[in-house]
């Protein structure tokens, strides 16, 4: 990790990429076997990271867990919410305190449209969570439902996939 500027902005290097390519693969792995396929010593990649968590290039750890196998099944729903183009950022923000929400994007095209990922154990609690809690929002104009039936692909960006991989850090 370089430090640029006045200010010192954080940039990533080289090294910093690939020890961020190898979490991606498997957040499990010891500094050891990161160092060792890095041709690189353990105590640098332990201070890579730590310095990428600091600055916020590393935001979490988590496990992802197969609700299913664990006995908890449920549906997925896609919203688009269209609302009062003034009122989208205060909805956007309120949808997010809800358990039940996975995901809140917004868009601005033709229309203002909030795009929400949740998830709910039947069509009822669906229907009551859609009618109880969104649709009385102040600025909610129209909500569209898309229960998913069959995922076929369900992962996050992986740096070796992407286009951008020396891609400017982030402020």
């Amino acid at each position: 990790m370089k430090f640029k500027g006045r200010e010192g902005e954080a940039v990533l290097d080289d090294l910093d990429w690939h020890i961020l390519q190898q979490l991606q693969e498997d957040a499990k792995q010891t500094y050891a076997e990161i160092g060792s396929k890095l041709n690189v010593a353990h105590s640098t990649i332990f201070e890579r990271i730590k310095q990428m968590e600091i600055h916020g290039f590393i935001e979490k750890y988590e496990a992802v867990i197969n609700l299913e196998k664990i006995g908890m099944p449920k549906i997925t729903a896609l919203l688009n919410v269209i609302t009062n183009p003034k009122e989208a950022e205060e909805i956007a923000a309120k949808l997010t305190h809800f358990r039940q929400v996975l995901e809140v994007s917004v868009s601005f095209s033709e229309e203002t449209i909030i795009l929400l990922k949740m998830v709910a154990q039947d069509q009822g609690e669906l229907h009551s969570f859609i009618a109880k809690s969104i649709a009385p929002l102040p600025g909610v104009l129209r909500i569209r439902t898309a229960i998913v039936t069959k995922k076929y692909k369900d992962e996050r960006l992986k740096l070796e996939n992407a286009n951008f991989s020396k891609a400017p850090a982030r402020e």
